[in-house]
């Protein structure tokens, strides 16, 4: 009697924990959720045990037969708790979010169990020059693999993680004479989780200017390119060396502020600060600068984010002498932005301001192709709208045109006395689409109509064009 009043007691408990209901509940996310329901069902089960209701007797065919249903049922229980810790471990389906400022993929490695994270992104593209304005050095059609990107991180634990990106750029390094791309690290960086209001970052970081510096990944903005004014008033991709604070310290309420290495003013042009970027490559570490971003995201708005940032420091770095006289190239930079995402609707705007002191010493010695610009500025504003669900309404896929109107100037201002007349003064048209089969994949199609005020320097396309390409993240 008591080997079947066993084999009853198990078939009610594994119908208990195999049943569908058991699982109605959402998934247990941690250890702790999975104790809880573990401990739910001992308490069902030892109800069980006590009730006075079980049968005396249960018709079997056989001792074996009863031995061979217990080992099948002991098997299904094996094989469902082993399921059930699969998932724990291993998400069905992986969720991309960004995370601190980062990007979906590069978001990752936050959101998984202890150990090694690995995502990435690339993104390739056709550029056909419409009108060249008989440039046929700068102005070449060409099809390039822009970027492969891995990322790699490692959670030692729940608060210390280590996020690295690695950029292959163009295909290859190159031999001989064909256009050579690079290896480079785009960030490596600790993060110390202490707190969701401050917590530690040190290491490479992307400096916290604008909408693309931090997130550029391919699906996450519209055009095969970046925005000028995110390119060369707000250098793209820029990163330096320094540690620094990030947290949330109001719900809504997201700050990001580091000391980092300053810029190296050896590297300024009429075409902006661009190349006075060190990306933590032996970068001259004379003169430091200060970089901070807020942004509120008010509850009360879903899909809206307002915010703004500022980068302050020296960049002479001991080298920039003239007259016998030492300049510290103090060089500030600011930007605001604003964004609303509203069903399919899809609003973006920013605006930036950069200053340059002690221009007269640079132009001798930096600026012989035309003057540094002792002001700068750019602004862009764009508009989105998916329109997928009126074209097919049970679709998850996305179709969205867009627009874009851009202005900016390297040479807003140049120091008395210098001709500011090469130099970057555009107003930009930009219209194309943006398609995603799924989330993780982008083919993108944009015209632009470029206007110049100014003679542009040397190397860089003038005229329309006409980019195709596509993008994807993992």
């Amino acid at each position: 009697m008591t080997t079947q009043k066993a084999v009853f007691k198990l078939s009610i408990i594994s119908s208990l924990i195999l049943s569908p209901s058991a699982f109605a509940l959402e998934k247990p996310k941690s250890m702790d959720d999975m104790w809880k329901v573990i401990e739910a069902q001992q308490k069902q089960i030892e109800a069980l045990q006590q009730t006075k209701s079980l049968p005396e007797e249960i018709p079997t065919k056989s001792p074996n037969s009863e031995v061979k249903t217990l080992e099948r049922k002991t098997d299904v229980l094996s094989q469902e708790v082993e399921k059930l810790r699969t998932n724990l471990a291993i998400p069905e389906e992986p969720k991309y979010k960004s995370m601190y400022g980062l990007g979906p993929a590069a978001s990752k490695v936050y959101s998984t169990g202890k150990g090694l994270s690995i995502g990435g992104y690339g993104e390739a593209m056709y550029t056909n020059y419409v009108n060249n304005h008989g440039n046929n050095v700068a102005n070449k059609d060409t099809a390039d693999l822009e970027r492969a990107v891995i990322y790699l991180g490692y959670k030692f634990n729940d608060w210390i993680i280590l996020n690295n990106e690695f950029e292959f750029e163009h295909a290859t390094t190159g031999e001989g004479s064909e256009a050579k791309g690079e290896v480079s690290v785009e960030f490596s960086q600790l993060d110390f989780l202490l707190n969701p209001k401050y917590n530690v970052r040190a290491g490479l970081m992307l400096i916290p200017m604008g909408f693309i510096n931090e997130m550029h990944e391919p699906t996450t903005y519209h055009g095969n390119l970046r925005p000028d004014t995110e390119r060369y008033i707000i250098p793209s991709t820029w990163r330096e060396m320094g540690a620094g604070l990030f947290g949330e310290v109001l719900p809504g309420v997201q700050y990001r502020m580091y000391a980092v290495t300053g810029l190296n003013a050896q590297g300024f042009s009429n075409s902006g600060i661009v190349e006075g970027r060190q990306g933590g490559s032996n970068a001259k570490a004379e003169d430091f600068a200060f970089t901070g971003r807020v942004d509120y995201s008010p509850s009360q708005i879903p899909g809206f984010l307002i915010g703004a940032a500022s980068f302050l420091g020296n960049s002479g770095q001991k080298d920039i002498t003239f007259n016998n006289n030492n300049y510290n190239v103090f060089t500030q930079l600011y930007e605001g932005h604003i964004q609303y995402k509203y069903r399919g609707l899809e609003l973006r705007a920013l605006g930036a301001w950069s200053h340059i002191a002690n221009t007269t010493a640079l132009n001798p010695t930096l600026g012989s192709a035309g003057p540094i610009g002792k002001d700068s500025f750019g602004t862009y504003g764009e508009a989105a709208y998916d329109i997928m669900p009126l074209l097919w309404n049970d679709s998850s896929q996305y179709l969205a045109p867009f627009f874009r109107v851009e202005r900016y100037n390297t040479l807003a201002s140049v120091a008395s006395g210098f001709n500011n007349s090469v130099g970057l003064d555009r107003w930009i048209y930009q219209a194309g689409l943006s398609y995603k089969p799924i989330p993780n994949i982008v083919i993108k199609a944009d015209y632009r109509n470029i206007q110049d005020r100014k003679i542009v320097p040397f190397g860089i396309p003038t005229g329309d064009e006409f980019n195709l390409g596509f993008g994807f993240i993992y």
